[in-house]
């Protein structure tokens, strides 16, 4: 309305106006208009809805919005400071019938705001069983008061009058969570049904040893307590070898400005066993240089760590390099393509180094590349004293077995990889031992499903040749679960050396600290003790 009668002023004047004052008087009623627009939007804020027709307040508020309400000290929830609302509307994850949880908590949680999940625990007595994981319940939550019990926030005097359940069975998404988020940031997954997905103990249960109690629980990001109650229906199972566990995180105060996270599983289904076996790789990557300053030719290495004490004479393995990086034509035998043949033109695909012969003791590193054998491209740190396995100027030799003469890591583009075999002999069925792969571009599976073709993966930190939650296959690298690369460095020929910093465990037969990429620029002059010093992948039992 003030707008409008702005315009009609103007034009009743009946005035010839110039276009620059149309304008300024055209942008005074816009603003105008702002003005009253936001006047009425405060005012509905402060509860004035009168002046704002159709306007009303939600019943519903958020997990994440009352636990947002919680300072440190108690606060007694009210229409007021909710914002007019009165109730919350959220799935149950608690279930008492395994014994499992603490007693008396009702556990919900929604992802109402932002689509940002959050829990809350409230404490009902004996009402909390009945209640079970799916059931969509209302809450009336006026006069609730939120404060922490034993390191719980808790939200308390509610009674089970105040909770209407709507209905049962409600599907709840799986909520992958690692356990290096929980303990960086206990209050945002605490009341929270989350899955820990590979995970495993730290030390290995001994012999005899029972479930119940506290066990450290390590999934290749960090260890999380898990704790199981003497009499949980399960309790004295043996104690799983690697694993998912789907449970809920609860904390407990540990000193008066600090707690810590406890994971909870709530039956015996929560733990699905995906080994009882401990296999060991008994060769890890641990870091590679793709782009020497200066020409990459015959300077490329690859740094491998031995977790065993290795004849490769008596126990042959081979290392083999992708790269896709020139266009999107196929690879239809993987690791073992060599070269692609389209048309009148040849594209170098794969290229394999075969390990036959020398030693590597456990815990060392050795080197698998060209014979420069320097750090950094020529006229770098010499290092032909290390432990080079197989070493040849690969930009005038083929390679063991396939891969034609050429510079074998790419610098951008499409993916590249690279993929430890057992053996000698790679073909498209081969399984590595290890694999890293860089960058996810280009044609990299087959049609079909599943696809006919791919690059194989292995169970590594970063791979899973079955989806470690829906547990269907998926041996190729893109396929499902298996995202995750490294990037490629820039600008390019600047020295960056690939550390792949991490831990591997030879008791666990796993990554008990998963890999990361920490891109290091070498000079000519820098020392081995880069690339082989703090930073880089260790070995631990």
């Amino acid at each position: 309305m003030v707008a409008e009668t702005v315009v009609l002023i103007i034009f009743e004047n009946r005035k010839i106006i110039s276009m620059k004052s149309f304008i300024t008087y055209l942008l005074l009623s816009v603003s105008i208009l702002s003005i009253f627009s936001c006047q009425k939007a405060i005012n509905a804020i402060d509860g004035d809805y009168g002046n704002y027709p159709g306007g009303t307040i939600s019943p519903y508020i958020s997990i994440l919005d009352i636990k947002n309400l919680y300072k440190g000290r108690e606060v007694t929830l009210s229409t007021e400071n909710m914002l007019g609302s009165t109730s919350i509307a959220a799935v149950v994850v608690s279930d008492h019938r395994e014994n499992n949880l603490p007693d008396g908590l009702l556990v919900v949680q929604d992802a109402r705001r932002l689509s940002q999940l959050r829990g809350i625990s409230i404490p009902l007595g004996a009402d909390a069983a009945k209640y079970v994981t799916g059931d969509s319940v209302i809450i009336d939550v006026r006069g609730g008061v939120l404060k922490r019990v034993d390191g719980i926030l808790q939200l308390t005097a509610i009674t089970d009058e105040k909770i209407k359940k709507v209905s049962s069975g409600n599907p709840i998404p799986l909520n992958r969570v690692r356990s290096s988020d929980i303990l960086a940031d206990p209050d945002r997954y605490e009341s929270v049904l989350s899955a820990i997905v590979k995970g495993g103990f730290v030390p290995i249960p001994k012999e005899g040893e029972k479930l119940r109690g506290e066990k450290s629980l390590n999934d290749g990001f960090g260890n999380i307590t898990l704790f199981t109650e003497n009499d949980a229906s399960f309790a004295d199972s043996i104690p799983y070898g690697l694993a998912n566990y789907y449970g809920i995180s609860f904390n407990r105060q540990v000193s008066a400005d600090s707690i810590q996270p406890v994971f909870r599983v709530r039956k015996a289904d929560d733990i699905v066993l995906l080994s009882s076996t401990i296999t060991v790789a008994p060769i890890v990557i641990a870091g590679f240089m793709s782009d020497p300053t200066g020409g990459d030719g015959n300077y490329e290495y690859v740094q491998l760590l031995a977790t065993k004490d290795i004849n490769f004479a008596a126990t042959p393995y081979s290392v083999v390099i992708c790269n896709n990086a020139t266009n999107t034509i196929p690879s239809p035998q993987g690791w073992a393509t060599g070269v692609v043949v389209s048309g009148s033109t040849t594209y170098y695909r794969s290229y394999k180094f075969n390990l036959t012969t020398g030693t590597a003791k456990k815990g060392t590193y050795f080197y698998v590349g060209g014979s420069g054998k320097q750090i950094n491209g020529p006229n770098s740190t010499s290092m032909s004293a290390l432990n080079w396995i197989r070493a040849f100027n690969y930009s005038t030799t083929p390679g063991d077995g396939f891969g034609p003469p050429t510079s074998i890591f790419a610098n951008s583009g499409n993916a590249s990889g690279v993929a430890v075999f057992n053996g000698t002999t790679v073909t498209l069925a081969s399984i590595p031992i290890d694999v890293i792969m860089v960058a996810s571009g280009g044609q990299l599976l087959g049609a079909g499903n599943p696809p006919s073709w791919g690059y194989r993966i292995a169970n590594t930190d970063w791979y899973d040749i079955r989806n470690p939650i829906t547990l269907e296959e998926q041996p190729f690298y893109t396929m499902g679960t298996n995202t995750i690369n490294i990037k490629y460095n820039t600008p390019a020929d600047a020295g960056y050396y690939n550390i792949l910093g991490g831990v591997y465990n030879t008791t666990l037969g796993r990554w008990t600290a998963a890999r990361s990429q920490i891109n290091m620029i070498l000079s000519k002059t820098s020392p081995i003790d880069t690339i082989q010093g703090s930073l880089a992948t260790k070995m631990a039992e």
